[in-house]
């Protein structure tokens, strides 16, 4: 039964409402395969979520000190209202509401806040390890959080949660790859772009397309790894709630298969799942939320990659720490 919502509250749940629906098409379709009360749970984070990305996205031509100042405040907003207390600003309120509803615990937005300042510093990647540890800060964080609304009991499909957001990212990189090159953003492994011959100052030139095409599906196939890990989580769910994650999760992955299926010709233009291959996602997902359960347990058996884990150099704080340990983030295997 949906919950009863003061006017605030109910105001803030119609602006992040309209701020999924406008700002991801493919999102906002999987959110309304979910129940009620968890679709406005997932409404409530999209909402903080995309506000805080918006504020450093958008403005990355201002200087150091301004970037440093609006990480401080979507911080220290973050922390006020993970804590309860009173919010003025809509999509804060709705973080505040949400956790609070849930038990979402602090660690989870703020390392997504950490994620969102290693874009704002710049940071370069020089290997895969790490450019998972920022796809793990901006998305997978987010899979954890919606574990939490989901109502996952199931330690290990935690990781499972985080997994599907890290393979989400995985995949928005590889398809706005040269566009963010143009905003002078490189995600893609350094060591990857050396090996295959690409000067990092040349990622988005035509020249480059068949080098870039074969980094491209290399990233995909890592991608598809963590998507068969978050398939085994679905087990964990219930009937309406795997569907919705199943949609997301199948529509994502079609856009990493229609990037590889263009090849060099991937970045002519942004590409976008159609309406008929949504539809077939879905249908999907039906699919594997019907799937019984001994066939989840055989397939956790099998391992998917080699084992992964944070650099030593990343200072992790302690609570960030035993939090994803407690859930075995760290491993790739189901």
């Amino acid at each position: 039964m949906r919950e009863n919502l003061d006017a605030p509250t109910a105001a803030a749940l119609a602006q992040c409402r309209a701020i999924t629906s406008t700002g991801s098409k493919s999102f906002s379709l999987a959110a309304r395969l979910f129940p009620r009360d968890i679709r406005d749970a997932v409404f409530f984070l999209y909402g903080w979520c995309r506000y805080c990305d918006d504020e450093i996205d958008e403005r990355r031509g201002d200087t150091a000190g301004r970037r440093a100042a609006r990480l401080a405040a979507l911080s220290a907003g973050t922390r006020s209202a993970i804590a309860g207390e009173p919010q003025r600003d809509p999509v804060f309120l709705a973080l505040g509401h949400v956790a609070a509803r849930y038990r979402i615990p602090a660690h989870y937005p703020l390392e997504l806040i950490e994620g969102m300042a290693m874009d704002a510093r710049g940071e370069t990647y020089e290997t895969l390890d790490d450019l998972l540890l920022y796809c793990y800060r901006v998305a997978g964080t987010v899979g954890l959080m919606m574990a939490h609304v989901m109502g996952v009991s199931d330690e290990r499909a935690f990781k499972n949660a985080a997994h599907l957001g890290i393979a989400m990212q995985l995949t928005n990189i590889v398809r706005d790859v040269v566009a963010d090159a143009a905003d002078g953003r490189v995600y893609l492994p350094r060591a990857w772009l050396t090996e295959a011959g690409i000067p990092v100052l040349s990622l988005g030139n035509p020249r480059y397309r068949g080098e870039l095409a074969a980094v491209a599906r290399r990233l995909l196939m890592e991608a598809e790894r963590y998507y068969r890990s978050a398939d085994v989580g679905v087990r964990s769910l219930s009937f309406r709630c795997a569907v919705a994650v199943g949609a997301a999760r199948y529509i994502y992955a079609d856009i990493g298969t229609l990037v590889s299926r263009r090849g060099p010709a991937a970045w002519d233009e942004r590409v976008f799942t159609p309406r008929r291959r949504k539809l077939a996602a879905v249908a999907r997902a039906v699919a594997l939320a019907l799937r019984p359960a001994r066939l989840f347990r055989a397939a956790s058996t099998a391992p998917i990659g080699r084992v992964w884990r944070f650099p030593d150099v990343v200072k992790l704080s302690d609570e960030v720490k035993s939090c994803s340990l407690y859930h075995g983030l760290f491993s790739r295997s189901n």
